[in-house]
């Protein structure tokens, strides 16, 4: 495990695994001829759509350029296999719903900008090689928590933090004075962004699936996705019952680079893969949140 600890701290590394804080840039230090290793599942990269809006290259050197190193690096040691987790941000305002892979690409902020550029280059290196095969998982937010089955759970922990449910769920204990809702008059039933929501146990179990059906030669695209949406009104009130705690909210400009809603159909990966989401209920989703955000507060 290679992470660089940059947003993130090392509270959750499981115990038995070996850990090397490491950026990706620098992968080939590790990553190296007769290493060992035998497939790359990359989920590095910065991720907050809106920030990169405002600091794009911050997103182009750890996204882009560390993949390409991440690349040379696999070619170098002849790891064949890679799983790449991208996001369905590089579709950008739809023209139809759900997303599906072959829904166009159109980014509309340096997020998305940056990881299908990523596809594209695993695309280009698996072209050229009869030996190196790729899949790239596209999905919007991972959320939830996993019970690691002795009563500890592992979730989300950023920092800074912008993902939805932990800053709300930071209003709702009163580590925060209140959550900023960002934009409430977009083109949807409740005037907030509709975004798909898939439990982290679901995402990491299919990126264990991809791995067995890597094809040399091959890049793949599989988008993971629940089929529906949920509004950002509908996770809080989801947060409100779960927590039983009231929380104030405050509405906020939008945040450039956000589309309206977003949700995908994991119909080819469900077809392909052999994968299913199992939690696809907000509520269970912000349950296990809870869990988890109670434990580590």
């Amino acid at each position: 495990m290679v992470d660089d600890l940059s947003r993130s701290d090392d509270r959750q590394i499981p115990d038995g695994a070996k850990f090397i804080e490491l950026r990706v840039h620098d992968i080939a230090e590790v990553l190296t001829p007769g290493a060992g290793f035998d497939a790359v599942l990359h989920f590095a990269g910065l991720i907050a759509a809106g920030e990169s809006m405002h600091h794009p290259e911050w997103h182009w050197d750890n996204n882009t350029r560390a993949s390409l190193a991440l690349l040379d690096a696999m070619r170098a040691a002849q790891v064949n296999k890679l799983v790449f987790s991208s996001t369905a941000a590089v579709y950008g305002e739809p023209t139809e719903l759900p997303l599906v892979e072959t829904s166009p690409t159109n980014p509309v902020n340096t997020y998305g900008d940056t990881k299908l550029a990523i596809d594209r280059a695993i695309a280009s290196f698996t072209r050229a090689s009869e030996t190196f095969g790729a899949i790239s998982l596209r999905y919007f937010n991972g959320a939830g928590a996993h019970d690691c089955g002795d009563g500890t759970m592992i979730g989300e922990r950023h920092d800074p933090e912008t993902h939805l449910i932990p800053l709300a769920l930071d209003a709702a204990i009163g580590r925060a004075d209140k959550f900023s809702l960002f934009g409430d008059d977009y083109l949807t039933a409740d005037g907030t962004c509709v975004r798909d929501y898939i439990h982290i146990t679901d995402l990491a179990r299919a990126h264990l699936l991809a791995l067995d059906v890597i094809h040399p030669g091959e890049h793949k695209i599989y988008n993971l996705g629940n089929g529906i949406g949920f509004s950002n009104r509908q996770v809080i009130e989801a947060i409100r019952e779960v927590t039983g705690m009231p929380f104030d909210v405050e509405t906020a400009p939008r945040r450039p680079g956000d589309p309206a809603t977003l949700y995908a159909s994991s119909e080819l990966a469900q077809t392909e893969l052999g994968w299913k989401p199992e939690k696809l209920d907000i509520v269970d989703i912000v349950r296990d949140a809870w869990r988890f955000h109670q434990q580590s507060s």
